[in-house]
């Protein structure tokens, strides 16, 4: 038996299941939004490329996201995770951690990815700070210093080419992995010197997350001040599974995404959608609020649509 029924439910609590709630919210749909825990970017000590907001903790953004909602009374906001999913379109029942069984007639989930982190110490500690991701989140703060690229197979000469414009002081590191002569004879070009042994480890400041250089397992050391890396990626929840919806990998970005309909955002199970890291390769706090918006908006639609018919027939019947 559930305890209740929503309109919608969204699980994770980040910038894109925070902006779907606030379209929900002003549609005046019943939803209940999951928090489960502290999100991707959780490490990094500030948020960047998000207009008016640039610069502000992550945590301090998610804060404001959830005093915006406090006006929609039909949103719930509540810490929970999911153990289990089933049912179909109009009808899906979540078991949630405590307990409890609620029902949705639509399903979002924005629950992120988790980033596998590499055997090699040092790594995880410098990880949104000395270690990033995303150039466009955090390049600015490290132009025109030491920075090295760790990449291999197509990403090599992507990342170089985006990380170079902000510091001519580039090295290239393939931690053992083959580069094609191509890129070999691109990166000597374009004077970005190559460092292809095994890494040992990573040097820095443990406490503070700061990265001072690269060891390598022949013991060369390399003083730097900021590495790029794009470590493999999970689903940080089995929800999409549980349903069956279909997950692609996406080679460049070592990432595998929930399948979705590039328009609506549905995913190739009815009634279930994905937005933000989830659901897409270019992970940015931008393209999540844009997809957090793009999702509430074709949810509520789908769920306008379904009322609409569902009153036109029992109006016909009768």
């Amino acid at each position: 038996m559930m305890d209740k029924y929503y309109d919608a439910v969204i699980v994770g609590a980040g910038t894109a299941g925070l902006q779907a709630a606030l379209m929900l919210g002003r549609s005046r749909r019943r939803t209940l939004v999951l928090d489960g825990g502290a999100p991707r970017n959780a490490p990094a000590e500030h948020a960047h490329g998000l207009f008016t907001r640039d610069g502000a903790p992550p945590g301090e953004l998610l804060q404001l996201g959830k005093r915006d909602l406090e006006a929609y009374p039909s949103v719930e906001v509540r810490e929970g995770l999911v153990t289990g999913a089933s049912g179909a379109d109009g009808d899906f029942e979540v078991a949630l951690d405590g307990g409890e069984t609620v029902g949705a007639r639509k399903l979002l989930i924005s629950s992120g990815v988790v980033d596998v982190m590499p055997d090699v110490p040092g790594f995880a500690e410098a990880w949104g700070r000395g270690i990033h991701h995303c150039p466009y989140c955090h390049g600015w703060e490290v132009r025109d210093r030491p920075l090295a690229v760790l990449a291999d197979g197509p990403m090599i000469m992507h990342r170089v080419t985006l990380i170079r414009n902000l510091s001519r002081d580039l090295v290239m590191l393939t931690d053992g992995s083959e580069i094609s002569d191509e890129d070999r004879e691109k990166l000597e070009i374009l004077g970005v010197p190559l460092h292809e042994q095994k890494i040992s480890r990573i040097e820095g400041d443990a406490e503070a997350g700061r990265l001072t250089g690269i060891v390598f397992e022949d013991g060369e050391a390399l003083a730097r001040e900021a590495l790029f890396a794009n470590p493999p990626q999970r689903q940080r929840s089995e929800l999409a599974e549980m349903l069956g919806c279909e997950i692609e990998y996406v080679e460049m970005a070592k990432s595998y995404v929930i399948s979705t309909n590039p328009m609506t955002q549905e995913t190739t199970v009815k009634g279930v959608f994905a937005a933000g890291d989830a659901g897409r390769p270019m992970q940015s706090l931008p393209t999540a609020a844009y997809s957090g918006a793009n999702a509430g908006a074709f949810m509520n639609y789908a769920l306008a649509s379904d009322d609409v018919a569902l009153e036109l027939a029992t109006s016909i019947a009768s």
